[in-house]
């Protein structure tokens, strides 16, 4: 019983002492802080005022005097740097990092932080070489994947699609697993270029390697079929196409008339046609309907051109739908009603040419035709392949 009394006494001696000491250690850090603070010229806290406030051309000319005051200070130049690149004057960033990575007395770490800097610098005023030369240079540092990256990103620009091969078999797991769509669009540029140079060989074996990178490639199964085409094996170009229903039914508009191309080789225009209207029917879009059109009026002629237009017009009612509407209705109208008809087309088509487009789903960029890159942002695979406002506009 005395003994646990001797215990609860000594923590109560004890608690002071330990209270003093605390307060004893948190003057020494608040003064430590003090002292750096008066340190810092009285710019660099305006600078971050600024910063916080969204002012970044009064935080640079803050930052600007700080470094004046005290150009020992890394980190108020590293800030300085961003600022001016984020800004898009990159010579002055470049120069603000060549001048870190030249200085003495630098770290470790803060000479890799300004290499990487200054390769960022390099890339956004694309100048490619120099900034493949430093990230080159922080492979095998603690910087590494950010290099790889960086790296990856070069070799696109450049269209150098092996080299980005090479560097995304680097990246560790995670990032590597994260990059196989464009890994397979990588092989699929290379296999383009191979069928452009009639090398048949190279081509499907890139293909076969983009499938094997990311087995939902529809672009590589596109490709699989064009080459079955230019070999003259129809039949093949055939199934090879109809694999695109399972890896992306929204593709499907894009090889609607190689499609009827292939079954009119064979001599089965017919069997072709109903394909192309089943799909219509289970994944109905402006381009497959205009496919269908096509091979309808060139297979039945202009009255069952526009009743298959008529009937999809009333399920997915659309300007755009209705623009290809009169276009039918023209073909089947008597002579003394189509130039009222086109009348009423061009005004329509006047319209819907505008908004007609694609849209990235990453940028927001439009454009007329599809693109399996976006030429706004880099995005591999980011346009939706059907017009951005086709069931936005109602008539």
């Amino acid at each position: 019983m005395s003994g646990g009394f001797d215990i609860q006494l000594w923590w109560l001696l004890a608690l002071p002492f330990f209270f003093i000491l605390g307060w004893i250690a948190a003057r020494i850090d608040i003064k430590h802080l003090v002292r750096e603070s008066r340190v810092l010229p009285r710019s660099y806290f305006r600078g971050l005022n600024f910063l916080l406030n969204e002012q970044p051309d009064k935080a640079i000319e803050a930052f600007i005097e700080a470094a004046r005051v005290d150009p020992e200070t890394i980190e108020m130049h590293f800030a300085l740097g961003n600022l001016f690149r984020r800004r898009g004057e990159t010579d002055r960033a470049i120069r603000v990092h060549q001048n870190l990575v030249g200085r003495d007395g630098l770290n470790d770490e803060q000479r890799l932080q300004a290499l990487a800097e200054l390769g960022q610098d390099y890339l956004k005023a694309g100048l490619l070489d120099r900034a493949e030369g430093i990230f080159e240079k922080l492979l095998g540092s603690r910087r590494e994947e950010e290099a790889l990256l960086s790296l990856l990103e070069i070799y696109q620009q450049e269209k150098e699609w092996q080299k980005a091969i090479d560097i995304a078999g680097r990246l560790p797991q995670h990032a590597g697993h994260m990059w196989a769509k464009e890994i397979a669009n990588f092989h699929c540029e290379l296999a383009a270029a191979a069928l452009l140079e009639d090398n048949r060989a190279e081509a499907r074996a890139r293909l076969e390697q983009a499938l094997a990178a990311n087995r939902r490639c529809v672009r590589a199964t596109i490709l699989l079929g064009e080459l079955a085409l230019a070999t003259g094996d129809a039949a093949a170009a055939i199934d090879a196409w109809k694999r695109v229903e399972q890896q992306g039914p929204q593709y499907l508009s894009l090889i609607a008339a190689r499609l009827t191309e292939a079954y009119r080789r064979e001599e089965r225009e017919v069997q072709g046609l109903g394909l192309l209207k089943s799909w219509l029917d289970q994944h109905p879009s402006l381009d497959l309907l205009d496919a269908v059109f096509q091979s309808t009026l060139a297979a039945s002629g202009p009255e069952q051109a526009y009743a298959l237009v008529r009937e999809e017009l009333r399920r997915n009612p659309t300007l755009l739908g209705l623009d290809k509407l009169l276009e039918a209705q023209i073909l089947v109208a008597p002579v003394e009603r189509r130039n009222d008809l086109q009348l009423m087309k061009n005004l329509i088509h006047e319209h819907t040419r505008r908004v007609a487009r694609y849209r990235c789903d990453s940028c927001g960029f439009k454009a007329r035709q599809f693109y399996w890159r976006c030429p706004a942002c880099g995005g591999w695979e980011t346009y939706p392949p059907r017009r951005s406002e086709e069931f936005d506009l109602t008539p």
